[in-house]
């Protein structure tokens, strides 16, 4: 089923909604697929680490045995694409990669770029939780910013939680700073996907204090 691209984005957030029924034959061009990928690597990240990382299942043996590892689910066989999103729990590490050429094109001083990697540091360094944690928040916004991404560019997708993270770690090579967050299958619907409900806002706004 056609979705019509060149949504605004509360078309395309108001519209999305997980789909499980996909067309098999459809191939995503590589091209729409990557500008997808670079949509959702725009998220904001913490410290602009981009925690993110999106391992890119398309052939069909390696979708066979991503099948069995996310419980038998038939969306990742038939979809077009299953992004695995990954976060990394050691982005600490890249910190000078990011800050550096800021402060080599003048956008930062050597102070400004100092006291930055000096925070990520210590941040890190101070806690035994942080890397996890900033790895599955940071992804996770990716995530949702890939779905909105694929939407308006007439795709459908769905978010997994449903799989076994042991299994796709030992399957597919995922080195042990990476985390696995959630699988998104992207593709183009044979069906309308049904609709769900929303609180109303009064039931999930809180103002100023419980």
């Amino acid at each position: 089923m056609s979705t019509p691209t060149n949504l605004t984005a509360a078309e395309a957030m108001l519209s999305r909604h997980s789909v499980r029924k996909y067309d098999p034959a459809h191939l995503i061009p590589e091209a729409e697929l990557n500008e997808i990928l670079e949509l959702a690597a725009s998220a904001p990240s913490s410290w602009n680490l981009q925690h993110w990382r999106f391992l890119v299942i398309q052939e069909e043996a390696n979708k066979q045995k991503l099948l069995p590892i996310a419980y038998n689910q038939q969306q990742i066989v038939d979809s077009s694409a299953v992004i695995v999103v990954l976060g990394d729990t050691e982005a600490n590490l890249v910190a000078e990669e990011v800050y550096g050429p800021a402060l080599a094109g003048g956008y930062i001083t050597q102070e400004v770029h100092d006291t930055l990697v000096g925070n990520v540091t210590r941040a890190y360094a101070n806690s035994t939780t942080i890397g996890r944690e900033e790895a599955i928040r940071n992804a996770s916004l990716a995530s949702m910013q890939l779905m909105i991404a694929a939407k308006a560019k007439g795709y459908d997708t769905c978010p997994i939680g449903g799989f076994n993270p042991a299994q796709l770690i030992e399957t597919y090579n995922i080195p042990g700073r990476y985390v696995p967050v959630m699988l998104i299958t992207i593709g183009k619907s044979l069906s309308p996907a049904h609709g769900s409900g929303r609180f109303p806002l009064e039931r999930s706004v809180i103002q100023e204090t419980f």
